[in-house]
């Protein structure tokens, strides 16, 4: 069958089988009736032949039972593929979570953007009307407040009209339609930081609630109610797995309590415990945040204190980059708001999920049960078995991994959610934690834990055997390919949370262990030439030294004080005396010069008259 006319008859199917549900007034959603059409193919006991092409009798045969199938509200397996399904559709990571909500308000927004870039407004009221757009666009960008309430429309008004006066808009309105989105933006975020700086110095913020506050209040709210839950959750499954290892041991025990489906009931327990764990680690992380953005928040604050003071004006360079900071910070307050919010009304809305525990074990009936039995905890199960572990030696081509061995133990990807496969095969369908600390075994790239010893030695014999048993038993219970994480094993049925990771589960131990080496100093023959040099002027020099010794004399002299003792060698250069001698001597002598004045003494006369008189000899008469 083509496949557009395969699709085209699965869509008919579920088309039918919603139709039938809701004339017995049940409402399905079109995504639960493909996972039960799926579901109910794959179980064995159907008699479906996947390979085959559905006849006629098939397809009524496949309508009918997925009707029983989703008709039979006191099911506790419906409730799980119910619960599973509500999960997938409406839960999403943080990071993308955060993506898809700045994507609707993108979206949200557009319309009100283009009215504001698409604008030609030439007349003094157009123009008016155009700056109201943009005061009314960044109210609703920044969620500060309604664009219909005056004092909120004022205060944004004058906080805008600082940094964009209205004169402003014709040089606005030159810009391309990229530049004006652009401008837009940063607009908005100074005006929200002007806003919230404002609102700490009491002078403004009408209409801004208090996030930090309501974050501080609503997170451990959330985070106490998700524990209570999580705790009468761990309480129910106990007493149920406490049941189920008791009909283990006693089989007559097991036909009595068919009827009541406490294998299903355990697993509808399991997969909201699972739920509940992931939504409280997204809490937590939402609550680490929270506390590093008030750190933030406060410090952006007072450096925006420390930065104006009392000045009359201020560079745009120094604050508008804390403004706008200080609006980012306020967006990530917002988001975290919402996320909060819809994690607590996510945990609210799979509590209908449990309703058949309450009509199939009422209190009578569990502690009649209950009698004789220890309740154990998964904590008590793994503390009962941490000093048996696996010896390597027992096992020579398998490998074991080790929390004292391997470096990120806490992060390998184990196989069915980290139960014990070989309890879960073994038994009637029986969930037990597996202890990593015994050993995980690692078989054709993929990690298994294991409740006690034993399990992991005889898992070890035949993993193929066991991991083929688990498989058939998912068939006949669909809810535990999500349970327990077959995604793998049944590709059609990956849930949307998981097909995303899908190439990002496998994480590669990383082993460590104590390890030495020892090589030969030389194991082949040095080939290294001592004399050899490369400088050409190390070359020279060694060549005159060598041109010099060869007029050198070696003397050697030995005392009586060293005779017999020892041999003694000196080498030394014999000292000479040198001269030199010129071609001939020769020197000069210069006449000292003599002069004489006569008349100083003076005479009769008041005017003296002087005679200089040159007495020095010729030089050629010295």
């Amino acid at each position: 069958m083509p496949p557009t006319q395969a699709e085209s008859v699965i869509k008919n199917i579920i088309r039918e089988i919603g139709q039938e549900c809701a004339s017995h007034g049940e409402i399905v959603s079109e995504t639960l009736v493909a996972f039960m059409v799926k579901a109910v193919v794959l179980d064995p006991s159907n008699g479906f032949n996947i390979d085959r092409t559905l006849v006629k009798t098939d397809v009524q045969k496949l309508v009918k039972l997925c009707v029983t199938r989703l008709l039979d509200s006191k099911n506790p397996s419906l409730d799980t593929i119910k619960m599973q399904v509500y999960f997938d559709m409406n839960y999403t990571s943080r990071e993308d979570f955060l993506e898809e909500h700045h994507r609707v308000l993108e979206s949200r927004l557009s319309s009100v953007s283009r009215e504001i870039t698409d604008n030609r407004a030439s007349t003094r009221e157009e123009l008016e009307s155009l700056y109201q757009k943009i005061v009314s666009y960044m109210l609703l960008r920044s969620g500060l407040g309604s664009p219909t309430d005056i004092k909120i429309v004022r205060e944004t008004t004058a906080a805008l009209q600082s940094v964009f006066p209205q004169a402003e808009l014709g040089t606005f309105l030159t810009l391309s339609k990229m530049d004006k989105e652009c401008q837009l933006k940063e607009l908005t975020t100074i005006v929200t930081g002007i806003r919230l700086f404002n609102r700490d110095c009491g002078k403004g913020g009408e209409g801004i609630d208090d996030l930090p506050a309501i974050l501080h209040e609503a997170i451990p709210a959330t985070t106490q109610y998700i524990d209570s839950q999580l705790q009468n959750t761990q309480d129910q499954l106990y007493h149920y797995t406490a049941i189920l290892e008791k009909v283990t041991k006693n089989p007559l025990m097991g036909k009595e309590l068919q009827q009541y489906m406490i294998k299903e009931a355990l697993y509808n327990m399991r997969q909201y415990e699972i739920f509940l764990q992931i939504i409280l680690s997204d809490v937590i992380s939402c609550a680490q945040e929270v506390e590093m953005m008030m750190k933030q928040l406060a410090a952006q604050l007072e450096q925006l204190k420390m930065t104006i003071r009392s000045k009359t004006a201020v560079p745009t360079s120094q604050v508008f980059p804390i403004f706008i900071a200080l609006a980012n910070l306020w967006t990530s307050f917002q988001d975290e708001t919402v996320l909060i919010s819809i994690l607590s009304n996510l945990t609210t809305h799979l509590e209908p999920f449990l309703g058949a525990h309450e009509v199939l074990f009422p209190e009578k009936i569990m502690q009649g049960l209950l009698d004789d039995m220890t309740v154990k905890t998964d904590a008590s199960r793994i503390k009962e078995h941490m000093e048996y572990k696996v010896h390597l030696s027992d096992f020579k081509k398998l490998e074991w991994l080790f929390p004292e061995t391997t470096e990120n133990f806490d992060k390998l990807l184990i196989q069915y959610r980290g139960f014990c496969g070989y309890t879960f095969a073994t038994t009637d369908g029986l969930l037990l934690p597996g202890n990593p600390t015994i050993g995980i075994l690692k078989h054709k790239e993929k990690y298994y834990t294991f409740n006690t010893r034993d399990a992991a030695y005889s898992f070890a014999e035949n993993p193929e055997k066991y991991i083929d048993l688990i498989k058939e038993k998912a068939k006949k219970h669909a809810e535990l390919i999500q349970l327990l994480e077959l995604h793998q094993q049944f590709e059609t049925l990956i849930p949307y949370s998981q097909m995303r990771d899908v190439d990002k589960h496998y994480v590669k131990p990383i082993t460590k262990c104590e390890s030495s080496t020892q090589t030969d100093t030389h194991i082949l023959p040095p080939t290294i030439v001592r004399s050899y040099e490369w400088n050409e002027w190390e070359l020279r020099r060694k060549a005159i030294k060598l041109a010099s010794l060869r007029q050198k004399i070696t003397h050697s002299v030995q005392t009586d004080l060293s005779h017999m003792r020892r041999e003694n060698c000196s080498q030394v250069y014999p000292s000479k005396n040198a001269g030199t001698l010129s071609m001939r001597e020769d020197g000069t002598q210069v006449p000292r010069p003599q002069i004489y004045i006569s008349g100083l003494r003076g005479g009769q006369s008041k005017v003296s008259h002087g005679v200089k008189v040159n007495l020095t000899r010729a030089v050629d008469k010295t």
